[in-house]
């Protein structure tokens, strides 16, 4: 894979710092060979080894001292756990996986899904109830050709209330029945505590289904007033959809498109070279300049890295790009983030990037996914007996001022947070977010709603997929 190829490029320095222990023999119990990888693929890579003093590479003086310090973790987890920095805080994107299969066919597009997301919410006047709405379907979905739809309210499963205590129970089951709700404003848009959300009798049942989900949602061309909009809703930076992604650019650029709404709200990340693709696509003037740079721990400072603006993309062909100087980006708190953050902090030296939606997750570190296998992590030769794999922060990303996005996010140029209610059409130009984006292209110059109704939504943790918050080397 292409992901993994960072890996084979830091061998040397691997060899090196992995080969202070034997291997355990055969005579080892799992769980201490599990866990000597994870020391060793955290030791070899970790963006914050020198913040982590069981990671130094003097830590043990003998191999029964490191044994001993294997020994006192129970599991995988809690070993990788002990060597994150600051999880709470600064590091809460590092992840260890029991099945590195499921991963590995989330980063292709693939997973076990009912292809929908939602957004879940207190129901007003309670503090333990809850209710979800519908924010995207997949195209060619199973929800989707169920005719489930953006917008649509659910306010139990299974004929089971949705509550705060039972929310990932009900909804992290491979099948089940939602069961749909009215939200009744009652008149008074503006105020909260008059608002109910009761059952109506609708449901629908979902099964998950193995489903290979093509990130560019939506690609079409809006004409408002004589000015040629475009539209892209792009939900994952997803190298293997790089041609698709360029073509979309492409029908852009038949249409003349002079403005550009690139819809990041439910991207998580993924491809650190997609994000630089996409930049050049909505660009061109900028070829073979410093896009962003990456940089490693102190051990493995000799593979920092500059990404430069891309005339064209391996086997793809040459890039479509547009030449804005202007794009507008919309944005989510909780979906939005790695890649699309550095889409935005990149671009922003060389055009004016305008962010509609809420602050952005506030994540600038990559990631590589490390496998069991000896010296070089990669899965060729990985330990066939067991699954695990390791996703460790190794490197951070800053624009070419060697400015980072800020770990609280980055803050929109005109906040807006989708309302449970009255989401709209993605795509139409009366979508909230879009048309703010259309207002501020056509010169109304206005905020067309001041915070568009606070809701309690931001007390409740997003269902995100296992890649999530993610941004990828290759």
């Amino acid at each position: 894979m292409k992901k993994l190829n960072l890996v084979l490029a830091l061998a040397l320095v691997l060899v090196t710092t992995t080969s202070c222990f034997e291997d355990f023999d055969d005579n080892a119990t799992p769980t201490i060979n599990i866990n000597d990888f994870v020391w060793k693929a955290m030791n070899a890579t970790y963006l914050y080894k020198s913040e982590i003093p069981d990671l130094a590479d003097t830590r043990f003086n003998t191999d029964e001292e490191y044994s001993e310090y294997l020994n006192s973790f129970s599991s995988p987890e809690a070993i990788f756990g002990s060597l994150l920095y600051l999880p709470q805080t600064v590091d809460k994107f590092s992840r260890i996986y029991d099945n590195y299969f499921d991963i590995l066919n989330a980063q292709e597009g693939t997973t076990l899904t009912k292809g929908f997301e939602f957004n879940l919410y207190l129901v007003p006047g309670s503090e333990t109830e809850i209710f979800g709405a519908v924010t995207l379907v997949l195209n060619n979905s199973v929800a989707d050709n169920a005719g489930l739809q953006r917008g649509m309210i659910f306010r139990a499963v299974d004929g089971e209330p949705l509550t705060l205590s039972n929310r990932v129970s009900l909804l992290s089951q491979n099948s089940y029945t939602l069961n749909f709700a009215d939200y009744d404003t009652n008149g008074t848009e503006d105020i909260i505590e008059d608002d109910t959300v009761i059952l109506n009798g609708v449901s629908l049942n979902l099964t998950g289904e193995v489903y290979t989900e093509n990130p560019v949602h939506i690609a079409e061309t809006i004409n408002v007033e004589g000015t040629q909009i475009g539209y892209l809703m792009y939900n994952s930076f997803n190298n293997n959809f790089d041609s698709q992604l360029n073509n979309a650019f492409a029908g852009f650029a038949a249409d003349n498109v002079s403005e550009l709404v690139v819809d990041l709200r439910y991207n998580g990340g993924g491809s650190v070279q997609t994000a630089v693709y996409l930049a050049s696509m909505i660009t061109g003037q900028f070829q073979g300049e410093i896009f962003s740079k990456l940089f490693y721990n102190d051990n493995l400072s000799e593979n920092d890295r500059d990404y430069l603006f891309a005339v064209s993309i391996e086997g793809t062909g040459i890039i479509n790009s547009l030449n804005l100087n202007k794009v507008y980006v919309l944005t989510t708190n909780a979906r939005t983030a790695s890649a699309s953050e550095l889409l935005i902090n990149s671009l922003r030296p060389y055009i004016d990037v305008v962010v509609i939606g809420e602050n952005t997750v506030g994540k600038t570190q990559a990631s590589i996914l490390m496998f069991d296998s000896p010296g070089l992590f990669t899965p060729e030769d990985a330990d066939p007996t067991h699954t695990y794999a390791l996703q460790p922060l190794v490197a951070n990303s800053v624009n070419v001022n060697e400015v980072a996005v800020p770990s609280d996010g980055l803050a929109p140029d005109f906040f807006l947070r989708e309302v449970s209610f009255k989401l709209g059409t993605l795509g139409d130009v009366n979508e909230p977010l879009l048309a703010q984006a259309i207002a501020d292209i056509t010169g109304a110059g206005i905020q067309l709603f001041d915070d568009y109704r606070l809701e309690n939504s931001v007390t409740i943790s997003p269902f995100l997929g296992p890649i999530e918050q993610s941004m990828f080397i290759e």
